[in-house]
């Protein structure tokens, strides 16, 4: 989302410079991935043995009937043997002789189980992997059922989230859409875009400047939009509070960023601050991770919440991820010195606010959610690593949208819910004929889900629709002008290359550059992209300073509406001037709904919510035109207050683990943007318990999501490899499971003592979250990880 919908964001989200991005190293690529011998640094030593025989080496020699001592048990070499490591099997040339003193193995014993308190009270409420927060009986029963499972308004399954922006007053002219104009009927969740981070590194709305629209502006004779005059604040928060009072189920959160207040805010005169926003306040210049002033945030954003009566904070940061010039232009000279700690730094944000808000909600007995826009695009979660910070989200809220627009000269769709196989850029870049990335492409909706489900359950990811078109004009090629090319030569600032971006009457929501002029991008509100295709002069043209003569004449039968099943994506393509307006209307609006409830997914967002359309008969000089209206959300409350038409689908699940150990898993020494391909980090496994040594052929499971084909190996001769498979081939259509389950062994030579850890490198090909449903194999036995079952008896 953006405060003015800029045009460069949804090419660096959706991967302008992407391709080439992701095949840098491809050259390499062979000798990157072959499996490499354990280093010597990576090994643990066991404890030192007790046995009366000589110490196993590799570099002696040994005869038939020659003892040694090797992990505390005894062996006699079969035949002359050097360099052969102690092994029980019928090509190995030692004889396990039995533990050291002559004696036979016993069979191995488990310390007991440590019992656990069964959880009772608001931990009965807690959502399905959220983050806890130590020593707080935080509220969750407040939001949450027992289970875990939201307290939704109006009836809703499924969250319905829509983006109020704070700037269509109405007070330039151009139409205004006011909290009065808002379905709360039909919605569960109210964003307020946006508020920012200030100079101080607080949580501002510029609410104490004089005329401000949040709390000082008012609308005298706009029926619905009246003053409460006994609230200390006016403008739209003075208006949302008196909503909320009807609808006290609909829960309002206050979004902080955007695409134009991530690195910077404007100020009370509407210009902007170029302060480093997010990125200074989460990461100092020096890379260090600028804890006080996350905790200057934080605590302001509690204040905030309490004095402005909202249910939760929108984390809308644009964007924490290694890649070198993502996010806004004006942005870069803060994001690309700080690379290598943004992710850090944004975890470090997200886990104090998750106890600033736990410990304000257990205080307050009201519960406060803490949530994100997060990006879609494979390019830009390349360099998030594993979004280790998802589990201090109660839900994401994926931008699945600016997949396409004119940042680049390939025509697409803007939001498609699937790949087709034909992406112009995905084909350009040669990524369906990369063979490690299994012909899977990453720009559509279905990938950015599955992305997200490595790191949490289907309840906890919303999925994002726009409420808005993006288009080119100039289109050569293609198919009506889909998956064709349109070459931009004046590009906006940070861009060398762009797409062609419709303008004028196909680009009335346009944003203007620091001249003032209208940058191109084919941005428009859906009301205004059905009068085109009716061929309707909107009375309001004459606002966003289309001449209404001219227009007329480009209007009549020139607009004509395509659609493409196997995308999810309508169109609109004006043959006359080679236009293409990437649209969303009641087909594909269905079409997501019903994918959204056959995967069991939370929900959806749009942005924003004064896109949506009704036809309204009495405007137009009684005419009759589109307008803003309800007509999408509507559709979509329609579909989630019924019940479910399709079962929900949900991941294969073996016997669930009756206990639990305590083992660490973690994914880390990522290279940085560029240098990430293969994406090639270490896990390391860390023995946390106390008296439990894991031995030579423990076994490790987990799931990666199939974001990533089911090609994930080891370079460091562990074996590592999937053993289940959730998709094979090509995602047309969808990618058909969630979940790859990938197995990993200590090899028998190698044990882990309680503290002790290994690490060994690890290769894939396209981004995960995660990984997620560990568990460990011990003595014939199952456990899950303490991590993700705190409430299950324990091994010590």
């Amino acid at each position: 989302m953006s405060k003015t919908l800029m045009l460069i964001k949804g090419g660096l989200a959706a991967g302008a410079v992407g391709g080439a991005a992701l095949l840098a190293g491809h050259a390499a690529l062979n000798s990157g991935s072959a499996a490499l011998p354990m280093s010597a640094a990576n090994l643990v030593k066991t404890a030192a043995s007790s046995c009366t025989d000589p110490a196993w080496n590799a570099s002696s020699v040994y005869n038939g009937g020659q003892r040694v001592s090797y992990q505390d048990q005894t062996w006699q070499a079969k035949w002359w043997t050097q360099g052969n490591t102690p092994a029980s099997s019928d090509a190995s040339p030692w004889q396990l002789i039995g533990q050291c003193g002559g004696g036979t193995n016993p069979p191995p014993v488990d310390p007991p189980l440590v019992q656990v308190p069964a959880p009772t009270g608001n931990a009965l409420c807690r959502p399905e992997a959220l983050a806890q927060t130590s020593g707080v009986d935080v509220p969750y029963c407040a939001a949450y059922k027992q289970g875990g499972a939201e307290q939704l308004a109006n009836g809703s399954r499924r969250r319905i989230i829509g983006y109020f922006t704070s700037w269509r007053t109405g007070k330039d002219g151009s139409p205004a859409y006011l909290v009065n104009n808002i379905p709360w009927g039909k919605l569960t969740h109210i964003n307020y875009a946006f508020a920012h981070v200030d100079g101080s590194n607080k949580l501002s709305a510029n609410e104490t400047a004089p005329g401000n629209s949040a709390t000082d502006m008012t609308w005298p004779g706009v029926a619905g939009a009246e003053m409460d005059p006994n609230l200390p604040y006016k403008g739209h928060f003075n208006l949302l509070t008196q909503y909320k009072r009807k609808f006290p189920g609909v829960k309002t959160l206050i979004s902080v960023g955007g695409w134009a207040e991530t690195g910077g805010y404007f100020d009370a005169s509407g210009k902007r601050v170029a302060s480093g926003g997010f990125y200074s306040m989460t990461v100092n210049a020096d890379g260090s991770v600028n804890q006080a002033g996350i905790n200057v945030f934080a605590d302001s954003a509690v204040a905030f919440l309490r004095k402005y009566g909202f249910d939760g904070l929108d984390i809308d940061f644009e964007y924490p991820t290694s890649m070198s010039n993502a996010g806004n232009p004006l942005d870069w000279s803060f994001s690309n010195a700080r690379l290598g700690s943004l992710t850090k730094g944004y975890v470090a944000l997200l886990q104090t606010l998750r106890d600033r808000m736990d410990r304000a909600a257990a205080q307050d007995g009201h519960y406060y959610q803490i949530t994100a826009a997060v990006p879609a695009s494979g390019y830009l979660l390349r360099g998030m690593e594993t979004f280790p910070g998802l589990k201090y989200l109660d839900f994401v809220n994926v931008m699945s949208y600016d997949l396409h627009g004119s940042w680049n000269r390939f025509v697409g769709p803007n939001a498609a819910l699937y790949d087709d196989g034909k992406d112009a850029e995905l084909s350009f870049w040669n990524v369906y004929g990369t063979a490690q990335y299994g012909n899977i492409g990453y720009l559509n909706t279905d990938w950015a889900y599955h992305y997200y489900r490595g790191g949490l359950p289907a309840s906890r990811v919303n999925m994002g629709v726009p409420y808005y078109t993006r288009g080119w004009k100039n289109v050569t090629g293609g198919s009506n002008g889909l998956w064709g090319s349109a070459v931009g030569s004046n590009c906006p600032t940070g861009l060398t290359e762009c797409g062609d971006g419709a303008v004028g009457i196909d680009n009335i929501w346009h944003d203007l550059d620091d001249n003032g002029k209208e940058i191109p991008g084919g941005s428009n509100p859906m009301w205004h992209a059905k009068n085109l295709e009716k061929g309707i002069a909107g009375s309001y043209l004459a606002s966003y300073g289309i001449d209404t003569s001219q227009a007329i004449n480009q209007l009549s039968g020139n607009y004509q509406r395509n659609y493409n099943s196997a995308l999810a994506a309508p169109w609109l393509w004006n043959a006359s001037k080679n236009v293409f307006l990437s649209t969303e209307d009641e087909q594909s609006i269905a079409q997501k709904a019903a994918w959204i409830d056959a995967n069991n997914v939370g929900g959806v967002m749009f942005w924003e919510l004064a896109g949506d359309y009704d036809w309204n008969a009495q405007r137009n000089n009684g005419q009759g035109e589109y307008y803003m209206g309800n007509t999408l959300t509507n559709l979509l409350y329609n579909t989630f207050s019924q019940p479910a038409k399709a079962s929900a689908k949900r991941a294969d699940i073996a016997p669930a683990p009756t206990a639990a150990i305590d083992v660490g898993f973690s994914l880390g020494g990522f290279a940085l943007g560029d240098q990430n391909y293969p994406i090639n980090p270490k896990l390391t496994i860390v023995n946390r318990s106390t008296k439990t040594t894991l031995p030579g052929g423990t076994e490790f499971q987990f799931d990666v999501p199939t974001s990533a084909p089911a090609n994930i190996a080891d370079q460091s001769g562990f074996g590592l490899k999937v053993i289940s498979v959730g998709h094979s081939g090509s995602n047309v259509g969808g990618l058909k499971g969630d979940f790859n389950r990938v197995s990993v062994k200590l090899p028998s030579w190698q044990s882990l003592a309680p503290g002790q850890s290994v690490t060994l490198d690890v290769v894939y090909y396209l981004p995960i979250s995660g990984p997620s449903h560990y568990t460990v194999g011990l003595n014939g036995k199952t456990y899950a990880i303490r991590d993700e079952s705190p409430y299950l008896p324990y091994l010590q």
